[in-house]
């Protein structure tokens, strides 16, 4: 599990594709300090297991499912990632329960910029729009975020200074396609709620 706050602004150094998957090589000195074999790190928000690590860079795999659901499948050496080591049950939860389980991609439809920071507004599949509120919780490329505005098909965040130099987001320009991950909370809530929907629609009909 992650919090949604960056640690480091990793750089990808190699993308080796093998068929139906791809290893990537991605340089990150702070996340890889204490990292080992089978230890898992969020890459711009996708859940990532370390293959092996070599002076401050890790290697991870990454399979066809999660090249096609996520924008991964379209990073080449030299891209700038986010990068995150798992929460520990010690730590404080600063930003909301992100799972590095992406949902869908969206991609970034305007960027105004403020005085200290940036309204930036993001395509919304509609598939995952009904879990998305205003003023909840969104991760946008690993990054936890408050939704400022929520539509059918957009929604949009607005960024601070530390996140536009911590982040990708501050590098990245409208049609850059991102990752999304919607609040897990709200899908369990949707789920417990159709379920017991059904339940008592059957013992009606009995």
């Amino acid at each position: 599990m992650f919090t949604g706050i960056v640690e480091e602004l990793g750089e990808i150094r190699e993308v080796a594709s093998a068929g139906d998957s791809a290893r990537l090589t991605i340089h990150g000195p702070l996340v890889t300090s204490d990292a080992v074999h089978g230890a898992s790190i969020s890459v711009n928000g996708v859940c990532l297991t370390v293959v092996d690590v070599t002076d401050g860079t890790f290697t991870a795999d990454v399979i066809k499912e999660t090249l096609d659901r996520s924008g991964l499948g379209g990073l080449a050496p030299g891209a700038r990632v986010n990068l995150e080591r798992p929460v520990r049950v010690s730590d404080r939860l600063g930003g909301h329960i992100v799972q590095g389980h992406v949902d869908g991609t969206g991609t970034i439809l305007s960027r105004e910029p403020g005085e200290r920071w940036d309204v930036v507004t993001v395509s919304l599949p509609s598939g995952l729009a009904r879990y998305v509120a205003d003023k909840g919780s969104i991760t946008v490329d690993g990054i936890s975020l408050t939704v400022v505005e929520a539509g059918a098909d957009r929604f949009s965040v607005a960024l601070i200074p530390t996140t536009l130099a911590l982040t990708t987001l501050g590098h990245k320009g409208v049609g850059d396609v991102v990752n999304l991950e919607v609040d897990v909370v709200a899908k369990y809530v949707e789920r417990m709620l159709t379920v017991q929907n059904g339940v008592l629609e059957s013992e009606e009909a009995l």
